[in-house]
């Protein structure tokens, strides 16, 4: 099986418990979400340790590792078991109905990479995961304490058109990427005054419209959801430029890439690339730690 020939050497351990007042926001992009674990694993390692997350798709179960408090681990999943049929491919199919198998990952995965249950559990720190509402094509917000979050996670992870819908709270829902990107008007409307949001895109990229004839097709019992599929495009190019403007004005830190991705596929096979990837997210935190610490008005002795 593949690996990536670095991955024993990623960081490792626990943050501390001490949380800042403040919300990170995780945008999705399957697996180019591996970005993002090295932005969180950075973040960790330097005590960054929002009071609240919220994560779309990939983001979410980013948020997963960022609120256990594990540096290392969403990393070391993906950059260990990419090629696990268990996890990614036929044998996931069959098993979760979705390429991606949330058992394995949920039951079996922390037989050997141990999850830190209490510490994600603890009120002290909000969790978000963001799905799509097939039903309805409204995003639904799914909250650590009041739902299944982990089936929250699998509805909001689960992509469109190689997934049935995720049951959660009785709504028929799928990835959050539908009809929100990157979350940070959660954030906004919850009235946080100071907010991350890593992207997992530079700056400058906007999407391409495309035909969606796929989505006519599979998507007739869910009209609303169709919808939303037609005219993600648009969607996420508005978000992308609203979010421009309030990192420039102060009122959000955006977290870019530092270099475009386009040569990173939303199933990237390639662990060599994937761990490039991570490290990139990992060194471009670092980068910023600075104006990191000054946007949250911590002093190096916080």
């Amino acid at each position: 099986m593949r690996v990536y020939s670095g991955v024993d050497k990623l960081p490792t351990g626990q943050t501390d418990e001490k949380l800042i007042e403040g919300c990170l926001c995780l945008e999705g992009g399957a697996f180019r979400g591996v970005y993002t674990s090295g932005v969180c694993d950075a973040l960790m390692e330097n005590g960054i340790n929002m009071s609240a997350c919220v994560g779309v798709s990939a983001g979410a179960l980013n948020g997963v590792g960022y609120v256990s408090g594990q540096i290392g681990r969403c990393g070391r999943i993906n950059l260990k078991y990419r090629h696990d049929g268990r996890y990614v491919g036929l044998r996931a199919l069959v098993r979760n109905k979705g390429i991606i198998g949330f058992d394995f990952l949920f039951n079996e995965v922390p037989d050997f990479l141990p999850f830190n249950k209490e510490r994600f559990e603890r009120p002290e720190q909000r969790f978000v995961a963001v799905a799509t509402n097939c039903k309805t094509g409204k995003t639904e917000y799914f909250e650590k304490g009041k739902c299944d979050i982990f089936k929250a996670v699998q509805a909001s992870s689960s992509m469109q058109y190689v997934s049935k819908p995720v049951i959660v709270d009785g709504k028929p829902c799928l990835d959050g990427g539908a009809t929100v990107h990157t979350p940070y008007k959660w954030a906004l409307d919850n009235k946080y005054e100071k907010i991350i949001v890593v992207r997992t895109r530079d700056r400058e990229y906007r999407r391409t419209p495309k035909n969606h004839a796929a989505a006519k097709l599979m998507y007739k019992k869910y009209p609303k959801y169709m919808e939303c599929l037609m005219n993600v495009e648009t969607a996420y190019n508005k978000e992308c430029d609203r979010l421009d403007i309030l990192g420039d004005e102060g009122r959000v830190l955006v977290l870019y890439p530092s270099k475009p991705l386009d040569h990173i596929s939303r199933i990237e096979p390639d662990m060599e690339k994937l761990g490039w990837l991570y490290y990139l997210g990992y060194n471009d935190t670092l980068a910023q730690m600075n104006r990191i610490r000054n946007y949250l008005a911590l002093t190096k002795k916080d």
